[in-house]
């Protein structure tokens, strides 16, 4: 797994995220963003506020295993710190609440911010410092690499709706991974996997809907998710699953 503690903030940290400018109306919609503009994703366990580096200045991997929910809250507060989002699904209806979160333009068409396309090869926006690349690859637990992160300010989100054996080396690639709560059996291939010792394991197992497992290099880090109403009136309530 490639080096992935400084993409996790605390309010105390020292790493430093970007910013960006996004209109005021998608920013009412979301979180607020943490301390230095980080991308809010929840809080620590004691109440800390806890930030994602997700749209830096290198090729970015993040995998997610879980539900929908998740998935669509990361896109979402991406989109709010100036992320252009590109969702390559098969289920393109499940992506619409997003799309729909995104406005219109003046022509009064889905405005360009969100894309929702197939599970096939496309060209993709150019990423820059002042509009990153979010793509989101739902396509099930076994992944393929349709759009690697190749350049700085892309990151590329895999969305796994449940640990695979074939997914190891899609997890492994991934500079942070987010975990929600697994079966038995499942917690047990994520254990073989990232070589987890049992109580590890045994948390994977036992965390409540809201909660997720930050997992990287040198990090494991459970927290819990923070939303807002308007989020929920875009989301839904925070659950597992889809």
């Amino acid at each position: 797994m490639s080096g992935s503690s400084r993409l996790l903030d605390t309010q105390n940290g020292t790493g430093l995220s970007e910013e960006f400018l996004v209109e005021a109306e998608m920013l009412d919609a979301v979180s607020p963003s943490g301390d230095r503009g980080g991308m809010m994703l929840g809080s620590g366990l004691q109440g800390e506020p806890l930030t994602i580096s997700a749209l830096r200045p290198a090729p970015t991997r993040i995998v997610l295993v879980g539900g929908l929910y998740l998935a669509r809250q990361v896109a979402l507060r991406a989109m709010a710190v100036g992320a252009w989002v590109v969702v390559a699904t098969g289920r393109p209806a499940a992506w619409q609440a997003l799309q729909k979160a995104a406005g219109t333009g003046p022509d009064g068409r889905p405005a360009p911010l969100v894309q929702i396309r197939r599970l096939s090869p496309v060209e993709l926006p150019r990423p820059s410092e002042d509009g990153p690349l979010l793509v989101v690859h739902d396509g099930g637990p076994t992944p393929q690499e349709l759009f690697p992160p190749r350049s700085p300010w892309q990151t590329t989100v895999y969305v796994l709706p449940y640990m695979h054996p074939q997914a190891g080396a899609t997890a492994n690639a991934a500079d942070l991974v987010l975990l929600q709560r697994l079966p038995v059996g499942q917690a047990q291939l994520a254990a073989r996997i990232w070589r987890l010792p049992p109580p590890m394991v045994h948390q994977l197992t036992t965390l409540a809907d809201d909660q997720v497992v930050a997992l990287g290099r040198n990090l494991w880090k459970p927290l819990r998710l923070v939303t807002t109403q308007k989020e929920q009136a875009i989301l839904g309530p925070v659950r597992r699953g889809d």
